[in-house]
């Protein structure tokens, strides 16, 4: 088995533990959680990327609702939808509750009611976060995970490697994409465009279609300067593009 398959399913199996603990014991069971990420450096480098460009303080009132019916105030959970915000957002939540700074007890009788009881509301905030957080992790490690146990002495670091970039390119072109569908100074038209050619981009990369590569960051280059709207995270983006062609 290789080692980054190992460190994931020790992630998952982390993460299993706390779904099926009993309620006291959750504070101890997302510690460990937080330890597999840190014991990991393809976890740590992966939830690295993701909150590198993720201010938690000013996302969480997106993801953290409160409202009012026209009779009481009901508050819920609504996960975000790009995996790059989804671990960020779950990474940070589980650091608030393993730094005592956001009460878990309060945290789950706030926005996960349920019926009234703790053993309700943990297993909502389980099917709700952890499995969000666990799902992306696997989407994002798709590929190591589904590979054959036996491969050749000297494919598994060349292919860790390979995989990691796909992964952090991966990420970053969702925070790209999330750039680009933000900025209120670029038409609708335009961010249609950008968006198409940053889907196509990641599955050019994926398939090492160098020519449509080479095509599509052209056009997007050409986007950037017709709409001056370079990002903070497209220089490391190209960057990871050429490191990936490269690991060949």
């Amino acid at each position: 088995m290789s080692e980054t398959k190992e460190q994931i399913l020790s992630f998952m199996e982390a993460c299993n533990e706390l779904k099926k603990c009993k309620f006291i014991m959750a504070p101890v069971k997302i510690k460990d959680i937080l330890k597999s990420i840190v014991n990991s450096p393809d976890l740590y480098n992966l939830f690295n990327v993701a909150t590198r460009d993720f201010n938690y303080l000013q996302e969480k009132s997106r993801y953290l609702i409160t409202v009012n019916d026209g009779y009481y105030n009901r508050s819920y959970v609504a996960m975000p939808q790009e995996p790059a915000q989804i671990l960020a957002f779950s990474f940070c939540l589980l650091v608030e509750f393993d730094n005592n700074t956001l009460d878990f007890n309060d945290f789950l009788r706030r926005y996960f009611p349920e019926d009234g009881s703790y053993f309700s509301s943990f297993h909502a905030f389980c099917n709700t976060v952890i499995k969000s957080m666990q799902d992306t992790v696997m989407m994002c490690f798709k590929e190591e995970m589904e590979k054959p146990e036996y491969v050749p002495e000297a494919a598994p670091a060349q292919s860790a490697l390979r995989s990691g970039l796909l992964t952090a390119i991966d990420l970053s072109i969702s925070e790209e994409k999330q750039f680009i569908s933000t900025n209120a100074k670029i038409p609708d038209e335009e961010k249609e465009g950008a968006l198409a050619i940053l889907t196509q981009l990641f599955y050019a990369v994926k398939n090492d279609n160098r020519p449509l590569i080479n095509a599509l960051v052209c056009g997007y280059n050409y986007f950037v300067l017709y709409n001056n709207c370079l990002s903070d995270g497209v220089t490391s983006l190209l960057q990871q593009i050429a490191a990936y062609g490269q690991s060949k």
